[in-house]
């Protein structure tokens, strides 16, 4: 049995305060694209995880769909499986691939074994791999809050317009990225400021990563701006970086963002 595992964007990213348990609250909105690794579960004599397409940093025995099955397994007693991933999705790039293997993979498991798991009992099994991981379990446009695990359905649709995701050759360390940041209470939410059109997001609609993220890499920032000068509506880094989406309102081709960056089109 196979999955489609899909990326998401961060329509917007507010570090609002500094929690008591070392991590952060935020607000954001989890729009996912499409842009998908393949997780694939088949019995096997024993449990193991392998890695094709891109190269993903460490062991295969440290991956998130391996760690997800393992949870699983303890609480099931589930038989041996070999776990093959197809990576597709830039590692390091803000798009939480490596969450969607894992929440994709215990979706996966849930099915093949009839394990009658409800979707708020996929996502307390995720939550402990990952902030996002939660989202990719109902995989729906959200408001997310809390440590980005808690979420409310919005209504936001693009599928009208064209996105473009490009990814520099560079990995932006999350942790370094929460060390440049000074947490604040925004002065609107996100949650409002997504229903305005999208052509007035630009300067409304904010990333709080960005101006520590784009001082440390502004190979970044000048992904940012050739977005914009190549006539994005709106353009924004997703996550901690170092992806950089665009949104347009026409199909596009950026051969120049080609020559140095990883571009996809119509995600």
């Amino acid at each position: 049995m196979l999955a489609f595992a899909n990326a998401k964007i961060n329509l917007g990213l507010n570090i609002t305060e500094k929690r008591s348990d070392g991590y952060h609250n935020i607000e954001t909105i989890f729009y996912p694209v499409k842009l998908n690794d393949v997780v694939e579960i088949t019995d096997a004599k024993e449990t193991t995880c392998v890695v094709k397409g891109i190269d993903v940093p460490g062991a295969a025995k440290d991956n998130l769909c391996l760690k997800a099955f393992n949870v699983l397994r303890k609480d099931f007693g589930l038989p041996a499986q070999q776990i093959t991933l197809l990576k597709n999705i830039p590692v390091g790039a803000g798009l939480g691939g490596g969450s969607s293997d894992a929440a994709h993979l215990v979706k996966l498991v849930n099915e093949k074994f009839k394990l009658g798991l409800s979707v708020a009992a996929m996502q307390d099994y995720v939550r402990e791999l990952g902030a996002d991981c939660a989202f990719f379990i109902e995989n729906q446009p959200a408001f997310a809050f809390g440590k980005g695990d808690e979420f409310e359905p919005i209504a936001i649709d693009l599928s009208n317009y064209h996105l473009v995701l490009a990814k520099p050759p560079v990995h932006v360390s999350t942790a370094a990225a929460y060390a440049g940041i000074k947490p604040a209470s925004p002065r609107r939410s996100i949650k409002d400021l997504i229903h305005l059109p999208v052509e007035k997001w630009k300067g409304q609609l904010e990333n709080d990563f960005e101006p520590s993220v784009f001082s440390g890499y502004p190979e970044i920032e000048q992904v940012k701006s050739k977005l914009y000068q190549s006539g994005a509506l709106f353009a924004l880094m997703s996550g901690s970086g170092s992806c950089v989406y665009g949104i347009f309102n026409r199909k596009v081709s950026l051969p120049e963002l080609e020559k140095d960056n990883k571009v996809f089109y119509g995600v």
